[in-house]
């Protein structure tokens, strides 16, 4: 069985290389003393993840990830809803090219269940910062 899943909801699969994909999350995890357990994302449309924010956070906005986390101790465990619509978006905003948001997204769900936040003050710029080290990772 593998320990992450891919699947699409009523969008099309994004071009991702799914096999270097693991190894880095793979990566990223161990360099934060963690170790795989089952990770699934779901990319879906900004429909989709309103629908999951509303029923299950009780939040009532467009976003481009939403985690559920299931770790426990030091294996990283859970469920993640990408809107590829939203990840779109905020490409363009930011200038960025789309496979680059996409992965900073990807990471920023892996590093949430390594137990970073990004709520708190400060922890918006701790997170930035570990998505940019991840992704220097990725794209050596």
């Amino acid at each position: 069985m593998e320990k992450i899943t891919y699947t699409a909801e009523g969008v099309t699969m994004p071009p991702i290389d799914q096999a270097r994909v693991n190894r880095w999350i793979e990566q990223v995890a161990r360099l934060h003393q963690r170790t795989l357990g089952p990770i699934a994302y779901v990319f879906c449309d900004d429909e989709t993840i309103l629908r999951v924010n509303r029923q299950f956070l009780n939040h009532d906005f467009f976003t481009d990830i939403i985690t559920f986390d299931y770790s426990r101790r030091s294996m990283i465990s859970g469920d993640m809803y990408i809107s590829l619509d939203t990840v779109r978006s905020n490409a363009e905003m930011l200038g960025q090219p789309y496979e680059r948001e996409l992965h900073r997204v990807i990471i920023h769900g892996i590093l949430h269940l390594c137990g970073i936040d990004d709520k708190g003050p400060g922890e918006r710029e701790i997170m930035e910062r570990n998505e940019e080290e991840a992704l220097a990772i990725y794209e050596i």
